[in-house]
């Protein structure tokens, strides 16, 4: 079991670019695969990003070119840093561990 934390999100206008935290309780050295989905009002959580342990990424089709997940072990700390923001990437964003675990959410709003 772990606990994560996730910080970061805000309002932001269309082309912008936020960069979102997600804290573990735990080392996450060993854990397989950690990842960012999102959530819109009245659809499904989705896939944006995951990072195995081994540091190879994978991006859902709608943001690749645009966020880049990255991870800091020492920090216990997986990033997702998103860059020429829409206003369909408007959400709330999860943070995920060994797909079991999950973050409260961080909302991320993109308006003009």
């Amino acid at each position: 079991q772990v606990q994560l934390v996730e910080s970061g999100g805000g309002s932001v206008q269309p082309g912008g670019s936020l960069r979102l935290s997600c804290v573990a309780s735990r080392s996450i050295f060993s854990i397989n695969v950690m990842g960012w989905y999102r959530q819109a009002p009245g659809k499904e959580r989705e896939l944006v990003a995951t990072i195995t342990s081994g540091g190879r990424t994978n991006y859902g089709d709608s943001v690749k070119g645009r966020f880049t997940i990255s991870k800091a072990n020492a920090r216990n700390t997986v990033y997702l840093q998103m860059n020429s923001l829409k206003p369909e990437d408007t959400a709330v964003y999860y943070c995920n561990a060994g797909y079991s675990n999950w973050g409260q959410g961080t909302q991320v709003t993109v308006s003009s």
